[in-house]
């Protein structure tokens, strides 16, 4: 898991070390092109779980998520 969150502080492993914030300051956003949920800190995107970004959601960050639609003619949505 890249995400770690205790007590509304939210620890993200990078290739960097780990980067530190308060979860309220933290969006969660969608990547359309790898459709999955990031979030961006100092202009660099984090990649996580959709069950660390509802668990980063309930600790109080921003939800800036979109439903992606499929598009495809064979998709089942």
């Amino acid at each position: 898991m890249t995400v770690r969150i205790e007590n509304q502080t939210c620890f993200f492993t990078t290739e960097n070390g780990e980067e530190i914030r308060l979860c309220p300051d933290v969006t969660v956003i969608t990547d359309s092109d790898k459709a999955m949920s990031a979030v961006e800190i100092e202009g660099r995107r984090i990649y996580i779980t959709e069950a660390e970004a509802d668990a980063l959601t309930v600790a109080g960050a921003v939800d800036g998520r979109r439903h992606l639609k499929a598009t495809d003619s064979d998709s089942v949505i």
